[in-house]
Parts: C-alpha cells; structure tokens; sequence
C-alpha cells in the first residue's frame, strides 16, 4: 500500500508534536519534582524529627528497690552517649569506637546515684565526636533538633542530652563538660545547666577526654529539678547560709558578647532587692582582674596594644585549654587513634589531629596557669561571691554553616566557657528571655566547692528573675556604658 505524501506530512507533524508535548510534560515533571524536594528538605530543616534526633540509643533502667523520701522519684532522665552502663557498649559519638570496645562491665557511678535516689533512665543522647566540639553536629548519628529555634545548631558537646530536657522528652539529663559541652548548649537550647566544681562528681565509668578539665554536668528546666539532682550527685552535706552575699558583673565580657547587659543587670538587681543577705552589686574588668593576677598568662599572650589587651587575655586563657586538653587526650587515646584509623567528621577531626600531632613541650607552665587561675578565683569569691558573665557571646550559628564562619564564633564561645574550665569553678548557666529571636543566656560562678551554695542561690533568685523578666522588655532602649554603672542608679532610672 502507498501512503500519500500528504499523509505522511500529517503523520511526521504528529510525531514532533507528541515528541514536544512529551518533553514539555517531561521538563513539568521534572520541574515540580524538583520543587517538592525543595519542599521536602526545608520540611526537614523545619520539622523536628522523631524525639528530636535526641537519642542513639532507648531502653529503661528502673530506680533501685524503693526507699522512703527518695529525692528523684518519679523522674526520668537521659545520659550521653559517654557513660559506661552494664550490658551496653559506651559509643563516644562515634560508631568506630563503638565496634572496637566491648560491653560494660560496670555502670558509672553517677548514673547509680540517679537511680538509687529514685530517677528512671530512659536512653543514651547523641553527643559530639569523642566530646570534641560545641555544635552538636554529628556526622554518623545525625544533629539533635534544637527546639527553641528549628534551624539553628543545638550546641554541644552534650547536644542530646540538652535537646531531651528542652524539647520536654524527660526530666532532666546528664552529659559531660570539658571545655564548655554542657553550658553551650543549655544556651543555646533556652534550658538551666550546672557545671559543678572539678573534682567534686565522680567521672568513674566515664570515658575521659581530658581529666583536668572533665566534669559530669545536668540540664533541666526547673530550678528545683536541677537543685535536687545536684544534691543528689554532689552528696551535699546542709551547711550554715553565708551572711553576706555579694554579686559581680563582668562588665567586660558582657561587652564582649551580645547579651544586653544593662537589661540584664537591671533583671538580677531587681530580683535580689526581697533577698537577705545580699550587698549592693558590684561591676569589675574580669580580664584586668586575670591578667594581673594569673601572671603565667602572660607568657600565652601576644604583645599587643592596650585596646586589644582585654580580648587577648580572654583568647590566652582558651588557648591554654586547648592546650591542656589535647595533651591529655594524647595521652588517653592516640594509641587507639592511630591503630583504628576512625572515621570523624570534619570538626571533630581537625581537632583530634591537632591533639594527637602537637608537641606539648610547654606542659608545665599550662598547669601553672590553671593552678593559678584557680587561687586567683578562690580569692575573687571566697564569702559568698557570685560572678555574672554571659554564658556564649553569640547566637546559635545556622546549621551547616562553613567553617570559615563557624571559626570566629567558636573562638569567642569557648573564650567564656574557658574561665570555669581552668579554674575550676562551679558555673549554672540560666536562660532569661528571648533578644532577637534568640535566648539570652547568662551564668553564676561561685568559688570551687561552693555548689551547694551556687545551687541554693540560683532556686532562691530563678523564679523572681522569670517574673522580673516576664516585666521588663529587652526591647527597651537603654544605652550602653563602658561598665562604670552604679546599679542603684539603674534602678531608679527604671522604676
């Protein structure tokens, strides 16, 4: 049969219409797909995941047989993943570690203490590499959602463990606070957080990353959950309540962050006014004060001008931790490290390279610092003294945000969290309210052994502070000085 040209035109028109009309709906399709993966990991920016990524690991170890009056009862609690607990095996936020170690044998002694006094263990936290960092990002098991703000990073190294207790998944929750793993996060999360004194809660059954600056810390978002389970781990005897309690404002560093300061001093004044026992506040250069009192810093600092002296200090002090914590986990882990080759996310291994690589030849004059540093604040708040800093300088970073933006930003933060770290201090971090979309965060220090005193305060003072900050806007305009503030001047300007 001969097929007419003209129909063979009409067919060869149809062919190429069919063939545009197919690569128009192609490109459609693929067009809208692209879209709903667009749609898809925005969803997952902005939609917690279950539990909030909070946990590597749930199972439920019950209270001991029950005793009368038990302080935790009824409570649960989570642990990061760096606690030794019978049967289980301790990962270290890294499942290279995990396949290489065996069981536990034993539990960790903090953890007996939590269930003897009557508290639930529900599960293991995510945490940060070999408790490197202060992100919460964690490249095998996931970043735990912040729930205070969606999109930005939890803080760490502890960052599950502050998740669980700020997304309400338990009571309260344990982690570990080397160079700042408990404080940052409880910042960043909008949570309570204490790091207790060095020394003064057993880290038996807790794998080490750096001893002399390690402690075991708690999160919680009540002030008398986070009292009781201090008590309970501290072993606190009941002491006689100091007469005179006097509170310092690092003026200083609350310059060097972005916490408002005057509204900040403003709130804590107000609140003490109805408390006993207090003197007027005082406002002091806590640099100033460390630089001439910790003369072996000196040897830390570079020669600079007297405008960049203050800040200088600050970065000496977090370079001895670095310093300090890297020999010590040299010590602890290189054997290991080299032998396993384990695979690390960036963060975490620029870290433990610079650890395991460095040639400590300066370690004497590293411990001189902090013995120092620990006389020098020993003396600052003997008699009941309290020192008021902020507890980050910034806000959360993004996630995923690129290194080169996350430097400064870790530099500053652990340029803070430096000062308990080297002298051993006992620091609560407290959320006041949000300023830009953020929370502010700021910290009590009291002298090392002072827990219990520290603890006290902060359940007497926190419900006056919410209410205080419940009443004041951060949102007033009230300008900055340069720290000279007379507090009772503050007052009247605001009453």
């Amino acid at each position: 049969m001969i097929i007419p040209n003209s129909l063979k035109l009409v067919n060869h028109t149809k062919t190429k219409l069919c063939i545009l009309i197919g690569i128009g709906l192609a490109g459609a399709f693929l067009l809208a797909e692209a879209r709903r993966r667009r749609r898809r990991r925005r969803r997952r920016v902005s939609a917690p995941k279950h539990d909030f990524g909070a946990f590597v690991e749930r199972f439920e170890l019950l209270p001991f047989p029950p005793q009368h009056h038990q302080s935790l009862s009824a409570l649960t609690f989570a642990i990061n993943d760096i606690f030794d607990v019978k049967g289980y095996v301790t990962g270290f936020g890294n499942p290279d570690w995990k396949k290489t170690h065996k069981e536990s044998e034993s539990t960790a002694l903090v953890l007996t203490s939590l269930l003897m006094n009557g508290a639930t263990c529900v599960g293991k936290t995510v945490m940060d590499e070999l408790s490197f960092g202060i992100s919460g990002e964690n490249k095998h098991y996931g970043t735990p959602t912040n729930p205070l703000m969606l999109s930005c990073i939890p803080g760490g190294s502890s960052s599950g463990s502050a998740v669980a207790v700020a997304a309400g998944l338990v009571d309260f929750a344990v982690g570990t606070d080397t160079t700042g793993g408990v404080r940052i996060p409880a910042a960043f999360c909008g949570i309570l957080a204490c790091r207790p004194s060095h020394g003064v809660v057993s880290t038996i059954g807790v794998l080490p990353n750096a001893q002399s600056l390690d402690t075991v810390g708690w999160f919680a978002c009540d002030s008398s959950v986070l009292h009781r389970v201090g008590h309970a781990l501290l072993k606190l005897n009941s002491v006689e309540p100091k007469r005179t309690r006097h509170i310092m404002f690092a003026d200083d560093l609350f310059q060097f962050s972005k916490v408002p300061a005057q509204k900040t001093v403003y709130v804590i004044g107000k609140a003490i006014e109805n408390l006993s026992g207090y003197q007027s506040p005082k406002h002091m250069n806590l640099s100033q004060y460390i630089a001439s009192n910790v003369p072996s810093i000196k040897g830390f600092c570079e020669p600079l001008t007297s405008q960049q002296s203050e800040s200088q200090v600050l970065k000496a002090l977090s370079s001895v931790m670095f310093s300090l914590q890297g020999y010590e986990f040299q010590t602890n882990h290189e054997e290991w490290f080299k032998s396993v080759k384990p695979r690390l996310g960036h963060d975490a291994y620029d870290r433990v390279i610079a650890a395991i690589n460095t040639t400590h030849d300066n370690i004497k004059a590293l411990y001189k610092v902090r013995n120092e540093m620990r006389g020098a604040f020993q003396s600052l708040l003997r008699d009941g003294g309290l020192l008021v800093i902020p507890t980050v300088a910034d806000n959360p970073l993004k996630l995923n945000t690129g290194k080169a933006h996350s430097s400064e930003f870790h530099d500053r933060d652990f340029a803070l969290s430096s000062i308990a770290s080297i002298s051993g201090c006992c620091q609560v971090a407290i959320p006041l309210r949000y300023h830009n979309d953020c929370c502010v965060s700021v910290s009590f220090i009291s002298a090392h052994g002072a827990d219990k005193f520290l603890l006290d305060t902060v359940l007497d003072m926190y419900t006056t502070i919410q209410e205080q900050v419940s009443v004041t806007s951060y949102a007033l305009p009230v300008p900055d000085t340069n720290g000279d503030l007379d507090i009772s001047e503050l007052l009247k300007d605001n009453q």
